[in-house]
């Protein structure tokens, strides 16, 4: 209540500055204009103190007479009110100011662009739609009302408004978003895989393809697809090319790298190819996954000198739990229990850490995500580097 009172003082301040330059310019009703404001001023305040703020609203509204100097105190008010999340009174104040047959055409839009504010923060997204493709169609506050309406269409999972509203900002704003339109085509060829329709799902991934060629997302789902439809040879040329558009996300197919071989009848493969991107990857994934290999082909003694070669050249507590629990089975006695002891340190290490990081807004956790869910950011989530992560 009193951290109301003192956002109102302001605005009640402003109504009777505004009160008193009307009343010079009116000489002939000065005094009783001063009467009435003084007394609904005070008015106002009382029902503040009395902890009536809706009543004291209604009074500082009357107040300011809506004309062309007292516009902007209204709109503050409004946009007061909504950043305090009270957004039913940011509805009543701009819808009020709307009304007024006294507004200019700028008055009016900027009312109208507060005002589908106000119904997008309520979550009254149809009303906030309208009121957008409305100041669209004025040709006022043109990128503000499209940047909205991208929202409004990926809450709603509209991706083909979606793509064809981004194509129409990135005209106005200059900048085009190609890299977001694919996201929003890998996204429809997800809804296509759920319903089981891999064609569509493959057209859509060839579009998101011509809109960003670099799309991690739309080869990993071209793989899975191939292996789905039983041709393993796309299947890996799709998963390999993960790797060339960005190597960090390697750990994400590295599992179905190794299907892709051991289905072709080469089960070695994914060590030579694995091998042959190890100086530009720094993480420790593909170097587990190449021991595993040597593992099975020359057994545990030269896996564990593989992987330790490869901490020494790029420390990780991933790798080094690999090591402590392999020697486990190598071991008895107290070197055993020693052993028991260090394998639980570097669990506690690794525990609840997370493995993706935005790096737009710093948000973390363990599920990939193509669109941040801190900032909203498309392709900002990338797998943690470091030496308690990959």
């Amino acid at each position: 209540m009193q951290e109301l009172l003192w956002l109102l003082l302001p605005v009640a301040a402003a109504s009777g500055w505004f009160a008193a330059r009307r009343s010079l310019a009116r000489e002939q009703d000065r005094h009783k204009r001063g009467k009435d404001l003084n007394i609904d001023y005070f008015k106002g305040l009382n029902y503040l103190l009395d902890e009536q703020p809706d009543k004291a609203i209604e009074v500082f509204i009357r107040m300011v007479e809506v004309d062309s100097e007292t516009v902007e105190t209204h709109l503050a008010l409004g946009n007061l009110f909504r950043r305090r999340g009270e957004v039913d009174r940011a509805i009543r104040i701009h819808q009020n100011l709307i009304a007024r047959p006294t507004l200019s055409h700028e008055q009016r839009t900027h009312a109208l662009l507060e005002l589908a504010e106000d119904y997008m923060r309520a979550g009254v997204l149809d009303r906030a739609e309208g009121l957008f493709l409305e100041l669209i169609e004025r040709k006022a506050y043109t990128r503000r009302a499209l940047e909205h309406l991208v929202d409004i269409y990926q809450q709603e999972q509209d991706w083909d408004k979606a793509i064809t509203v981004t194509r129409q900002l990135g005209e106005v704003s200059g900048k085009a978003h190609n890299d977001v339109i694919a996201q929003y085509y890998c996204e429809m060829a997800e809804q296509a895989l759920d319903n089981g329709d891999l064609s569509n799902a493959m057209q859509m991934l060839k579009r998101a393809g011509g809109y960003d060629r670099n799309c991690v997302r739309a080869s990993i789902l071209r793989g899975n697809i191939e292996l789905k439809r039983g041709d393993i040879k796309a299947a890996l040329k799709a998963y390999k090319r993960v790797a060339d558009q960005d190597i960090e996300f390697l750990p994400e197919v590295l599992p179905q790298l190794e299907t892709c071989y051991e289905r072709l009848g080469d089960p070695t493969g994914i060590v030579s190819y694995l091998m042959s991107i190890l100086p530009r990857y720094t993480g420790i994934s593909a170097i587990l996954a190449v021991a595993e290999q040597i593992r099975k082909q020359n057994g545990d003694k030269e896996a564990m000198k593989f992987v330790i070669e490869q901490l020494g050249r790029r420390p990780s507590v991933k790798g080094l739990k690999w090591v402590i629990e392999l020697s486990l089975e190598h071991s008895k006695g107290e070197a055993r229990n020693n052993l028991n002891i260090l394998d639980e340190l570097t669990s506690k290490l690794l525990e609840g850490k997370p493995v993706y990081r935005c790096t737009q807004c710093g948000f973390s956790g363990k599920s990939l995500h193509w669109q941040c869910p801190g900032c909203k950011q498309w392709n900002s989530v990338k797998p943690i580097q470091g030496v308690e992560a990959e």
